[in-house]
């Protein structure tokens, strides 16, 4: 519990994830762009990640690398499976996509690096002064 209440955002979020990913999806609006299921995966678990990056960079003392990059990177992949995994064979009415699960590790990856850049050039920065 200690947890959640450390980092609310970031449990707010993977609840979020979780109910649109399983609720049904009766008919979603045709959106003429390529990709379009896939670019909101990225975005997803890419706000996932940032949700986890901020939270913990702004609450944990000392700061730890090792498990920034496991909470910030390897949470939302494994979430993003485990959710693909749950579509497929949790519900009758969604299928698992492991195109969707690329996706979702794109975006996690993608923030996490530009996390990482940004974090280690702020902690250079104070390790100067």
């Amino acid at each position: 519990m200690n947890a959640v209440k450390q980092f609310p955002l970031t449990f707010l979020t993977l609840l979020v994830i979780a109910v649109l990913s399983l609720m049904p999806v009766e008919e979603l609006p045709d959106v003429n762009a390529p990709l379009a299921d896939k670019w909101a995966h990225m975005v997803m678990y890419g706000g996932l990640s940032l949700v986890i990056w901020t939270e913990y960079t702004r609450k944990a003392r000392p700061f730890r690398w090792g498990r920034a990059s496991l909470l910030g990177l390897a949470l939302p992949v494994v979430y993003g499976g485990v959710m693909e995994l749950a579509q497929a064979f949790c519900t009758t009415y969604r299928t698992g996509d492991w195109l969707d699960a690329v996706a979702n590790t794109l975006g996690a990856v993608a923030v996490s690096a530009v996390a990482y850049i940004v974090c280690f050039q702020r902690q250079k920065g104070n390790t100067r002064k």
